[in-house]
């Protein structure tokens, strides 16, 4: 159990810091302080013995799971666009920059994150377990906070992590039919295939992507000195 040393400055975080380091000693967590936030890193196995512990015990009571999410760290730390080095004006400092992903078989690329509140104590608490590789999967929470259920649900179909143990794992936001998981950071940005409705056949149907792949930058408005002093000079003048 390590307990990052850095504190919050409010003395309620800071004790539930303490209280999370003495209660979860044994079950090979770690207790990071940040920000003024509390983060419990939860190993798999010992997720659903934590999280029971979580709800009841009288030090924490996490009555409310507030949200579930998925997280992939593909490309954490790194940046897909020149920003530095690139010129300071116009589309030179958007020119992209390619790296290759996480190993898919690294254990912590994808992560769940649960954000739990205690009405009691008046406070909050992110819980954090890596999903394992190649098969992300972690087990479900659905009997501890039923509220979890459409959460698990949504980080399923984005992220593709699978949750042991919930009674109704399926798609919510894309079509049954949908190939991937969009949130996934090798996901292309225009997709796999598109869909459009058949006249003919009476019914939708799914076609390979006719998008071109492309760059995409920003576009940013910059002061005209046209327009100084209130000018009403047009744009193209």
């Amino acid at each position: 159990m390590s307990h990052q040393e850095s504190r919050t400055g409010d003395a309620r975080l800071d004790e539930l810091a303490d209280r999370l380091t003495g209660h979860f000693g044994a079950q090979d967590c770690q207790v990071l302080t940040a920000a003024g936030e509390v983060t419990l890193v939860v190993p798999r196995q010992a997720l659903l013995t934590v999280a029971n512990l979580l709800r009841d015990h009288e030090d924490f009571r996490c009555e409310q799971i507030i949200d579930v999410c998925g997280v992939d760290y593909a490309a954490y730390g790194r940046s897909e666009w020149t920003t530095a080095e690139a010129s300071s004006s116009g589309f030179g400092r958007g020119v992209a920059r390619g790296f290759e992903f996480a190993d898919t078989e690294d254990p912590k690329r994808f992560a769940v994150v649960y954000h739990l509140l205690s009405l009691t104590h008046n406070r909050r608490l992110r819980v954090r377990v890596y999903a394992g590789a190649p098969r992300p999967m972690v087990d479900s929470v659905v009997t501890i906070w039923s509220a979890s259920s459409w959460f698990e649900r949504e980080a399923f179909d984005l992220f593709g992590i699978l949750f042991n143990g919930h009674p109704d794992l399926r798609r919510i936001l894309t079509d049954y039919g949908f190939v991937g998981h969009p949130f996934r950071k090798d996901f292309p940005l225009f997709g796999q295939v598109e869909m459009r409705y058949d006249p003919e056949q009476a019914r939708v149907v799914y076609e390979p992507v006719s998008i071109e792949p492309r760059t995409l930058v920003p576009r940013v408005v910059r002061p005209d000195a046209r327009r100084e002093g209130g000018s009403a000079m047009p744009p193209d003048a």
